[in-house]
């Protein structure tokens, strides 16, 4: 807020009052003008937040609340008064990824996926868990956990997949408990107009990153799809929401052998038709949006923070053999 340190001037162009102030006068009322200048420009100069502020934005976008009952979301690591000027989003809290954030002096790392999702007994730096626990600590380096809150709320993992294959009037493949009516695990949707299977998985194949399990598809390739469903991560539990939903073809991934085999033993003239994607890149379509949307909403509240993308594959796979 801009204040006017000038009074109102009478007519013949002197202060108001009759008497010209002193010299003594007139410099304190110039070093109160500074100050109160000095005020406004603090206040409208950008601040870094505090972790515990940061907690808040974050809250605003993925509540807890949306979270399975299974699910370990939230801070794993970090002193909520600590100042917090770069963040790192990443699909998984690995030794690698944590080693990028720190060689690049985040003050907080986001992953989509748990450190600590089972009970441990230890954090011994002698154990993968321990040292990642230890090298967050000792680097000052704060995590934070946003899974299936992530997952289920409005432009989370599932909503970001859809709008990227095209998909028109998503909507949720299970209503959060907790949630809005827009808000839940998976969406189903449609594209524009029907699409060979072949030439849908092929876009499926375009969007994602590359890693080294491709794309894998169960159907009649000339077969022709409109309506799709699709859940980022792991999505072999949703097969009757699928169903329901009409879907032509399913879009997941760590489709297990025997939950896809009688998927397509339950199919009706072949469908839903499946594609089985990497969990990691599927996933991974979501952080740049989700580096998006945390940066409005600091910047909306005054603060002003670097928050980058983390360029490690944690995708497990190396290499895939193929015949031919």
């Amino acid at each position: 807020m801009d204040t006017d340190v000038t009074g109102p001037e009478n007519h013949d162009g002197g202060p108001r009052g009759g008497e010209a102030p002193s010299g003594r006068e007139a410099a304190a009322s110039d070093e109160a003008g500074k100050d109160e200048a000095g005020k406004d420009a603090a206040v409208r100069q950008p601040q870094a937040p505090t972790l515990g502020e940061m907690l808040l934005a974050v809250e605003e976008l993925w509540p807890e609340s949306l979270a399975e009952n299974w699910d370990e979301v939230g801070l794993v690591a970090g002193h909520p008064s600590a100042p917090v000027t770069k963040v790192m989003f990443a699909v998984d809290p690995t030794l690698e990824v944590i080693e990028e954030a720190v060689e690049w002096g985040a003050e907080l790392l986001i992953t989509h996926h748990p450190l600590l999702l089972k009970g441990v007994t230890t954090v011994a730096a002698t154990t993968p868990k321990g040292r990642a626990v230890h090298r967050l600590i000792e680097s000052g380096t704060a995590l934070l956990t946003v899974h299936t809150n992530g997952d289920s709320a409005v432009g989370g993992v599932s909503d970001v997949l859809a709008d990227a294959l095209g998909l028109q009037d998503a909507a949720p493949l299970t209503v959060a408990a907790n949630g809005l009516p827009e808000e839940g695990i998976g969406r189903v949707g449609d594209l524009p107009e029907a699409v060979s299977l072949g030439d849908f998985a092929a876009r499926v194949f375009g969007i994602l990153p590359s890693v080294a399990g491709g794309v894998r598809v169960s159907g009649d390739k000339d077969g022709l799809v409109r309506r799709i469903a699709v859940c980022g991560g792991a999505g072999d539990s949703l097969f009757n929401e699928v169903r329901a939903s009409n879907a032509d073809v399913y879009v997941t991934a760590d489709l297990r052998h025997h939950p896809a085999s009688e998927a397509r033993e339950a199919s009706l003239n072949g469908r839903p038709y499946l594609i089985d994607v990497s969990h990691f890149a599927s996933e991974w379509l979501w952080l740049p949006a989700a580096a998006a949307a945390l940066g409005n909403v600091l910047a909306d509240q005054g603060h002003d923070v670097e928050i980058r993308v983390s360029t490690t594959n944690s995708d497990p796979w190396d290499f895939i053999l193929t015949p031919g």
